[in-house]
């Protein structure tokens, strides 16, 4: 017996239970009498078992076709869902959104896609909290959230982006009028970077096959990015970013590139939703058009 030959006689035993009736189940399913009786007929064949005992006064269903019958009823709840969910995807959306993401990469890269899907969907309501504290999607009842790491969230994500770093200076900087040509030439020079217990890190350089790690001194250590940024391109010093905070610095030539040819960490962006006994359309409409929007900008590496 394939599954697939009970789905239809599913609906149709389900509906003849709930109507306690087969004149009633065909009314309502759109079919004819004699189909709805045909088709629990052959059920109850391929099943092997009774399902209703009838008479010509009336209908009963027995204790196996009862106890089916909960499978059934869950069975046609999930398609209603499922037809709902493509309704509210093809009409007009509507509907709150709550998304959660990192202070600067949703203020520069998730905030632009708002702007734009807020600005279509006029019947649409979006809570944004920019945070970089953690976050338990579950417990705290946002339906989206964006995560940036090294690596995967433990599950029902959409991968966004990838995140590359990079050494940037202001122009007039030493090291930037007189370009290093190796990694090993670093340490002499001063940095900004995340505060953190050390006053040192260890930079990774990643070229062809070869590895290096070099460890660097920092006066100036900072915990936010975009503070870091400021400091580079007041020449500061050399600022380990990555490269979407400072896209828009560099083509407006306040900072440059230092070694371009070599690789450095590698992060990405995850889109997390919250798992729901129902997804919703509006969600879904929203990750499609984010994933579209970051495919597209060219912000990441530089």
């Amino acid at each position: 017996m394939q599954p697939l030959e009970n789905i239809t006689a599913m609906m149709v035993f389900a509906r003849v239970v709930e109507t306690q009736s087969f004149t009633e189940a065909a009314n309502s399913l759109g079919l004819s009498k004699s189909f709805i009786s045909k088709e629990i007929a052959q059920l109850e064949i391929r099943l092997g078992v009774k399902l209703l005992e009838r008479t010509t006064r009336r209908m009963v269903v027995t204790e196996v076709g009862r106890a089916w019958y909960q499978f059934c009823a869950r069975a046609l709840q999930e398609v209603q869902e499922a037809d709902a969910f493509i309704r509210d995807y093809h009409q007009q959306p509507a509907g709150n959104l709550s998304i959660i993401a990192p202070v600067n990469f949703g203020r520069r890269c998730i905030v632009p896609s708002l702007n734009a899907f807020v600005a279509k969907h006029i019947h649409v309501q979006v809570d944004l909290d920019l945070t970089d504290r953690p976050v338990d999607l579950q417990q705290e009842r946002y339906d989206l959230a964006v995560v940036v790491g090294q690596t995967p969230p433990a599950a029902n994500f959409h991968q966004l982006t990838q995140i590359e770093w990079g050494l940037f200076a202001a122009p007039d900087y030493p090291v930037a009028q007189t370009p290093v040509s190796h990694p090993q030439q670093l340490p002499r020079h001063d940095y900004l970077l995340f505060r953190g217990a050390a006053h040192t890190l260890s930079l990774p350089f990643r070229q062809g096959k070869q590895k290096l790690n070099i460890d660097v001194h920092s006066r100036f250590r900072i915990n936010n990015s975009e503070a870091l940024l400021s400091a580079a391109i007041a020449g500061a010093g050399i600022a380990y970013l990555p490269c979407y905070i400072t896209h828009e610095a560099q083509q407006q030539r306040q900072l440059v590139r230092l070694l371009p040819d070599w690789q450095m960490d590698d992060y990405y962006s995850y889109l997390v939703v919250r798992q729901s006994a129902r997804p919703r359309a509006l969600v879904a409409m929203f990750c499609q058009q984010l994933q579209a929007a970051l495919a597209s900008d060219n912000c990441f590496s530089a």
